[in-house]
């Protein structure tokens, strides 16, 4: 068991581990793969996975109420816990809510239970994105932001490749092939550039990110095994729901606490030491479910 752990685990840590090494050695700006891996590599990925006429997109509709529920639930406990902490519930709870579902979960199913599980990954991964870009940008700015997630490629990308499942449609194999090669490049451009990110932010309020370490894993499991039970979700689903329920705070957390100055070294230090956190409760999590 410990070699499966070690198996899945070390691939998906040892690239991140690439990133911080290298971040470490040579100043690092990734602003423009990060830009290409959104608008270009990740939507490639989605359209391949989603219009791929083996994965049914009906058979999941339980499982992405239940991923909104893992999402959202923290919130509401994270709320009063932040008063009582005397911290801006701007600052703690998004990091509670949002995950990453991207840069970590993806990589970790593929590896966990294979390439026939990157379809159910990536229905949680939509389901955290599209909630983190309107429930997200609202609770940051006080409003909701309905043009900026009309424009996003993902989104468009998530919508084509559902049209193309459900209508039995298909591309010419040359130019599905070509999608599918660039979309290879998401999970581990992500994973790189975690490790950067990681590399370039530092713990300064150990104490918030401590709390935030621990109420994550704890409401997590708790929030999706009750999902579980309630929507009825068994083997695979029921499997990767728990571990989306323990993926650490997502690094875009901190990217949009820096765009709309929400006192980005605070979220900075809880979503690091969540991160870090990970190596500690992804194992647990994937020793439980395995």
């Amino acid at each position: 068991m410990f070699g499966t752990l070690f198996s899945i685990i070390f691939p998906v840590f040892a690239v991140s581990m690439l990133g911080y090494l290298y971040a470490r050695w040579r100043h690092t700006e990734l602003g423009d793969a990060n830009r290409m891996n959104m608008e270009l590599f990740i939507p490639a990925l989605i359209f391949s996975v989603m219009s791929d006429r083996s994965f049914d997109v009906t058979d999941y509709g339980m499982l992405a109420l239940a991923a909104g529920l893992v999402v959202l639930l923290p919130g509401l406990i994270g709320w009063p816990v932040a008063r009582i902490m005397g911290v801006q519930y701007k600052t703690f709870v998004p990091p509670l809510m949002f995950n990453n579902s991207g840069n970590m979960g993806l990589p970790l199913a593929v590896f966990a239970f294979g390439e026939d599980a990157l379809p159910l990954a990536m229905v949680l991964f939509m389901v955290e994105n599209t909630l983190h870009f309107t429930v997200g940008n609202w609770m940051l700015i006080g409003r909701l932001l309905p043009m900026q997630l009309l424009r996003s490629p993902m989104l468009w990308a998530t919508f084509l490749g559902i049209a193309f499942n459900v209508l039995d449609l298909s591309l010419p194999k040359p130019v599905n092939d070509s999608i599918a090669l660039v979309g290879q490049i998401a999970i581990p451009l992500m994973l790189f550039a975690l490790g950067v990110r990681v590399a370039q932010t530092h713990i300064t309020e150990w104490r918030l990110a401590i709390v935030a370490s621990l109420i994550i894993p704890v409401t997590g499991v708790a929030i999706a095994l009750g999902a579980n039970l309630f929507f009825q979700l068994e083997g695979q689903q029921a499997a990767q729901l728990l571990l989306f329920s323990v993926l650490p705070p997502a690094v875009l957390n901190y990217m949009l606490a820096e765009q709309f100055r929400q006192e980005p070294e605070k979220v900075a230090s809880i979503v690091l030491l969540g991160n870090l956190s990970a190596l500690l409760t992804v194992p647990a999590v994937l020793f439980f479910i395995l």
